[in-house]
């Protein structure tokens, strides 16, 4: 059973040797989930459409108005700013506006089409890679994407001053939204950009509940240079001079991930793979581009022959999103240490029984267990999907004479399963997009209570992550389905306190505490009491945190830390 979504483009970096192809990307799942997935997206529908409920116009609730924004369409095209400034050395700011914008509005719940994607599809429109959009070459470019909102703009400076303006298109209802401006000091560019994808996302989904100083506090301890840097690093023409700009960056930075992921995709362009495997491998597994790193840091261990180090790359992807291309990858490197492949590549084949490489891996795989008949069945399956492929033709013709297919890995002149060069950032993108909105659709059949407990658990996953934008998303959604959930209040007192909101922070906690006394909510009282030097009363809320649960680590290096300094804890 196959679930057919969006128009997809096939992105990798430069310099690899397969050419970038227009793609469909299908998502598979077993005939019995997409069924029960059928059922659970059907059954709100159906109650929508029941006479009772259809009788009467009903006003429009907050929850049902973002509902309406996200059913309307999430794929969405930023486009750089133009750049009215006069100053030519300033272009970097506008080829940045989408890196800050695909970062926050990935983060809110959009699917952003990558930087990537849209030069390839500039490059096949006959568009320049700069050009400056009209509204109609914008709609052109928006529909041959498949892209439901276009954000573009343009920017100016005066003195130390920069003033941004953005527009947002509504690409289905051929409709452009109010501009929307902000204004500050150059050095402020950061807040401001964050600021402006916010007011973008209030303006496409008004009521989308996370609050700006979320939005803002992402780039918190980002200086502009380092984000010049790793701008120019992304558009250089010069290889040498992007991998320059990265490094300036990182060593201002070294915590600054994407541009660990830049440089990585730079060196792997570059043939450089064991620096590439050393960039990819900054990357935490909690990154957002994880899988995306792992994949490269993965063919970059294949290319200089560690095969183990690269079927461990590969593995991980796998198990957060077992694609076929990476399960294809994982099989392949590890038929390359002697390994008994076939259960890998039957997923792979699985999954996509049309591609021609998976296919043929499974003959190899299958001939070098001994199973004959097995092997030339798929090898015969592979031609009919390419008949012109020699070398599955040699295949062939060695297993119906029933010669013996020697191990590639035992013996350099058996045939080698194909390993694949491209990451699918379109699909993996988009994969990971639709089965959040399915476990969205499972969320909604719970009981309100049940729902906002599940949206915690999500939320505080997210926060201990540094996630905050995910982690409000989550806690607000909880509150949405059930206002008295004290979890939810007390996570966003911690992402109030993260941000820098002290007051917002402790009226969340203590509404927190007024549904349910919990430990977080009392810490995040006693860290704003003892940040505005009130240790008597920080030392109170550690002694209540105590009471509810004496063993709590976080609690307890609280009280160690205000005796340290004198203030005994009840």
């Amino acid at each position: 059973m196959i679930v057919r979504w969006k128009r997809g483009f096939l992105s990798c970096p430069d310099g690899l040797p397969n050419p970038r192809t227009i793609i469909t990307v299908d998502v598979r799942f077993p005939a019995f989930t997409l069924a029960l997935l059928l059922l659970i997206a059907a059954a709100p529908l159906r109650a929508q459409q029941s006479p009772a409920a259809s009788s009467r116009p009903q006003p429009q609730t907050p929850a049902a108005a973002s509902v309406q924004a996200q059913a309307h369409g999430r794929l969405l095209l930023v486009l750089p700013f133009e750049n009215h400034s006069g100053q030519p050395s300033l272009d970097w700011i506008g080829e940045g506006v989408p890196e800050i914008f695909n970062e926050r509005l990935g983060s809110a719940g959009f699917l952003p089409i990558s930087r990537g994607d849209r030069l390839y599809a500039l490059d096949h429109l006959g568009l320049p890679l700069n050009f400056q959009p009209s509204r109609a070459s914008t709609i052109r470019l928006a529909q041959t994407l498949d892209a439901d909102y276009v954000i573009s703009g343009f920017f100016t400076i005066t003195g130390k001053e920069i003033t941004l303006t953005a527009r947002v298109l509504d690409v289905t209802g051929l409709k452009l939204g109010k501009p929307i401006v902000e204004n500050a000091p150059l050095e402020q560019l950061l807040n401001t950009l964050n600021t402006l994808a916010w007011d973008a996302v209030k303006q496409i989904d008004p009521a989308y509940p996370v609050a700006e100083s979320t939005f803002v506090a992402a780039d918190a301890n980002l200086h502009v240079e380092v984000f010049e840097n790793y701008v120019r690093g992304l558009v250089e023409d010069s290889p040498t001079e992007r991998i320059r700009h990265l490094h300036e960056a990182l060593q201002l930075s070294p915590g600054f991930y994407p541009a660990w992921l830049a440089l990585g995709r730079a060196y792997f362009s570059n043939q450089d793979y064991d620096q590439a495997a050393v960039a990819f491998g900054h990357l935490r597994q909690t990154d957002p581009h994880a899988l995306e790193a792992d994949f490269y840091r993965g063919l970059s261990y294949f290319y200089t022959g560690n095969y183990l180090k690269a079927e461990d790359a590969f593995a991980f992807d796998t198990t957060r999103l077992p694609l076929p291309e990476v399960v294809n990858n994982e099989a392949v490197a590890a038929s390359r240490r002697g390994k008994d492949a076939v259960p890998l590549f039957q997923q792979a084949v699985a999954a996509d029984p049309k591609d021609a490489d998976y296919r043929f891996n499974l003959a190899v795989a299958l001939a070098h267990r001994g199973d004959t008949a097995g092997a030339l069945r798929e090898i015969t399956q592979a031609l009919k999907l390419r008949p012109n492929d020699t070398e599955a033709q040699g295949i062939q013709t060695q297993l119906k004479s029933g010669a013996v297919i020697p191990a590639s890995a035992s013996n350099n002149s058996g045939p080698l399963e194909r390993i694949k060069r491209s990451y699918n950032e379109a699909g993996f993108r988009q994969a990971a997009f639709e089965l959040e909105q399915m476990q969205m659709m499972k969320l909604a059949m719970m009981p309100p209570a049940a729902r906002a407990a599940e949206l915690v658990k999500d939320g505080a996953v997210f926060l201990n992550r540094g996630l905050l934008l995910q982690a409000e998303r989550e806690f607000q959604s909880a509150l949405a389905a059930d206002s008295s959930n004290a979890a939810a209040h007390a996570g966003l007192a911690q992402v109030r306190e993260r941000t820098g909101n002290s007051t917002a922070a402790r009226d969340e906690a203590q509404k927190s505490l007024s549904l349910q006394p919990n430990v977080p909510a009392h810490l995040v009282l006693a860290r704003l009491d003892l940040a505005s030097n009130q240790p008597a009363a920080a030392a109170d809320e550690v002694s209540q945190a105590l009471h509810l649960d004496p063993n709590n680590a976080n609690a307890r290096g609280m009280r160690q830390a205000l005796e340290s300094r004198g203030q005994q804890v009840p």
